[in-house]
């Protein structure tokens, strides 16, 4: 009987098709415990990262049911698509001026600055809030630094401090980019560009630069400063002294800034709410973003850093 079974050519199909589809389902098996144990991991690390992820703030908990300091981070470059956007930064301010329990309001800047447009905005609110609440001062605390579009906002507030080794100022405007006319001639590339407009190709970098154009350029940036400077005298006041270098778009350590009245003394959060303010209690109103936004960010400008770093470049201030 088994000898006629091996001789059987339909006996060897089944038997051949039955090996077939124990294989694939032991290869589908496989596959969805893989795929399981990969869901699990995704969730598993989720998880972690959502209980160990480091917040913005080492502030300890605090109550906003209670008279309290409310605090508003500026960090990072400010443009309107990152944290520091003149949207998230006004919500946060808005939202700290108008919780009855607010006593004072403290903008906590770490920034190299950034759009004019974006800090100007700022600037307008802060005033606004200043007038609307007469009796909640709002100072600026610069951490490491507070420079260009970061000291515009900062200009608005009733004081600003500092630490001695903190960079302030840089009262100027910049407009950067490259030429690749000789570039081209070299790999023999020719520049096609057809504009509807004397100026619509505006300093092209690929097309030869025009000395009317550059001055064109030349004269925005002036007016840009004069606004930037405007802004910062209606903030300071009489409280700058008259330096010739004041808005030349320098950058100053805390200890130079003071001596120029560009702070009015060091301290960081825990000094001003502990020896000034005499309030510990401290509500954070930063808009943030959320867990993935922050991963993303985090991740990006860990990157930048390190290409920054290989690459000796510096930050720019005010564009």
């Amino acid at each position: 009987m088994t000898e006629e079974l091996l001789d059987d050519p339909a006996w060897q199909r089944k038997t051949i098709e039955k090996l077939l589809f124990d294989t694939l389902k032991e290869q589908r098996r496989k596959r969805r415990w893989n795929i399981f144990f990969k869901f699990l991991f995704f969730i598993i690390l989720l998880g972690l990262l959502l209980v160990l992820w480091p917040t913005t703030s080492n502030l300890p908990t605090a109550s906003k049911a209670k008279a309290h300091i409310g605090l508003v981070d500026i960090r990072g470059v400010i443009d309107d698509n990152s944290t520091a956007s003149s949207d998230n930064v006004i919500e946060g301010l808005q939202n700290a001026f108008e919780d009855k329990n607010t006593r004072t309001v403290i903008l906590r800047i770490n920034s190299p600055g950034g759009s004019p447009v974006q800090a100007a905005q700022i600037y307008n609110e802060i005033r606004n809030l200043r007038h609307q609440y007469p009796k909640t001062k709002l100072y600026s605390v610069c951490d490491d630094l507070c420079a260009s579009a970061a000291y515009y906002i900062a200009s608005a507030s009733d004081d600003i401090y500092a630490n001695p080794a903190s960079l302030v100022g840089s009262i100027g405007v910049l407009m950067d980019g490259f030429g690749f006319v000789d570039t081209m001639k070299k790999v023999g590339v020719q520049r096609r560009l057809l504009t509807a407009g004397d100026h619509k190709g505006f300093l092209d970098p690929f097309s030869p630069e025009k000395i009317d154009e550059k001055l064109i350029a030349e004269r925005m940036l002036a007016n840009v400063h004069q606004q930037f400077i405007r802004a910062v005298k209606q903030g300071r006041g009489n409280r700058l002294k008259d330096n010739p270098e004041l808005f030349s778009g320098l950058a100053w350590t805390g200890e130079e800034a003071l001596s120029l009245g560009l702070i009015d003394g060091f301290g960081d959060l825990n000094s001003l709410s502990q020896d000034l303010i005499k309030n510990k209690n401290i509500v954070d109103y930063t808009i943030k973003p959320g867990l993935l936004q922050q991963l993303s960010d985090r991740m990006g400008a860990a990157f930048a850093q390190q290409i920054s770093t290989n690459l000796g470049i510096l930050p720019h201030g005010f564009r």
